[in-house]
């Protein structure tokens, strides 16, 4: 593993943008006294079944967030060309929320109540998709793959009918900080976090194998943009390893701010915000008529350790990313692709992969029934969860490092682990390729 080097440019303190803000009885059973009934096949006629979305198309996170759903569109797209599942073509509605709580409900009930959804699939964001969740269970509608690492997708017994997918923030952070103890013994280590669910969950995972070591702890709300205070308290107690438990942007403006004074930590980010394309799109956008304005963003990404748990773009080796790539050049909308459009690529071959698994005579219960059943077998090269007591998603993460020129470098196989106490091991998980996964006729 190579460690970060090499001098930053001094950048002007200024940068006005426009912020995300996000960042995820027994099971299948509704609670008792229910009156839902599963055994239903609402949005789901001979030749399609429709499934629906919340998501920011527009708004303050639609910048970053924009590409999952465009990214699962250009799946669901090829998935149909093929056939579609089990002879239905899956018709994807996505409603428009503007990553705004009070949208989320109204968008959710037209697509539970109007559209008729099937399923929901992939809602985007804690705080948006927090305020349906008890809704959808409600009224029995399969909530398959929430688009956050909270932990509350992981609660069989008060959400039943809920999964999650990525892997919760507190056992990235846990590996995450297995790692640093590991291969930065003695040095001092720092928190930067966004001052929610993400910081929390990530600290009580960072903190089982970090403590002496961890001279700062530093938040920052979504809706505040100047990170000067933050980044000058991480230099003054010399942390030489910072922790950015932060999503896209805020990974952007901590490393501008921090090469504007100077300041040269080892960076360990999070998956929530170590898609690199879209961090140096940011970074291009943010260096606008600054000093700093044409310095080219791996000045700043190189070296960059970042935690992850799907297939990535950058990686020429893998089947998946590039089944992706070709998949997205034929489909998508257009521009570059991103792991945040592979992020939404994923979840649509993992929900086309379960559809098929359910079976011709489709049900919500048939659904759910396979969602507990199914033997996981990709994209991902980490193992995941969606068993009657087990609705957690994935249960680890690989460590990637950034280089210059755009490669990354395997530094750490997939690990996986528990929220709790328990131990951190290796995973002899193997993934099957696009050529070998069951997900479309």
């Amino acid at each position: 593993m190579r460690n970060r080097s090499g001098t930053r440019t001094a950048l002007a303190a200024a940068l006005a943008l426009t912020m995300l803000a996000t960042a995820c009885s027994g099971a299948g059973e509704v609670t008792e006294g229910s009156e839902v009934d599963l055994n239903v096949s609402t949005g789901v006629t001979e030749d399609s079944v429709i499934i629906g979305s919340h998501q920011p198309l527009t708004g303050p996170a639609a910048p970053g967030y924009l590409a999952v759903s465009q990214g699962a569109r250009a799946v669901f797209e090829y998935v149909n060309d093929q056939g579609g599942v089990n002879g239905r073509t899956i018709d994807y509605r996505v409603e428009d929320d503007a990553y705004d709580p009070a949208q989320t409900i109204d968008v959710t009930r037209q697509l539970v109540l109007e559209d008729e959804i099937f399923a929901m699939v992939g809602g985007l964001g804690t705080p948006t998709h927090s305020g349906v969740l008890d809704y959808l269970n409600e009224q029995g509608v399969p909530d398959v793959f929430p688009s956050s690492g909270a932990l509350a997708w992981n609660n069989p017994e008060e959400h039943p009918l809920t999964y999650g997918w990525q892997t919760d923030y507190t056992k990235e952070a846990k590996i995450q900080g297995e790692y640093i103890a590991e291969n930065f013994a003695d040095q001092n280590v720092g928190y930067l976090y966004q001052n929610d669910d993400i910081g929390e969950d990530s600290q009580a995972g960072l903190d089982q194998y970090l403590d002496e070591e961890v001279v700062a702890r530093e938040h920052y709300e979504s809706e505040v943009t100047d990170l000067s205070a933050q980044i000058a308290e991480l230099e003054r107690s010399e942390a030489e390893v910072v922790v950015c438990s932060c999503i896209p942007a805020f990974v952007a403006l901590s490393m501008l701010e921090a090469a504007r004074i100077g300041y040269e930590p080892q960076w360990v980010v999070s998956s929530i915000g170590g898609d690199t394309a879209t961090l140096q799109g940011l970074l291009s956008r943010f260096t606008q008529d600054t000093d700093a304005e044409g310095v080219p963003a791996d000045a700043f990404l190189d070296g960059m350790l970042i935690t992850s748990y799907m297939p990535r773009v950058e990686d020429p080796d893998d089947a998946w990313a590039q089944f992706f790539i070709d998949v997205y050049e034929e489909y998508g909308e257009g521009g570059t692709l991103t792991n945040t459009h592979v992020f939404g690529m994923t979840q649509a071959v993992m929900f086309a992969q379960v559809l098929k698994s359910a079976g011709e005579d489709l049900t919500r219960q048939s659904l759910i029934d396979a969602l507990e059943s199914q033997e996981w077998q990709g994209p991902s090269p980490v193992p995941f969860a969606s068993s009657g007591d087990d609705h957690g998603g994935h249960q680890g993460v690989y460590v990637v490092q950034y280089q210059e020129g755009g490669s990354i470098e395997m530094v750490q196989d997939p690990r996986v682990t528990d929220r709790e106490g328990g131990p951190i091991e290796e995973t002899d998980f193997q993934a099957l390729g696009p050529d070998e996964l069951d997900f479309h006729d």
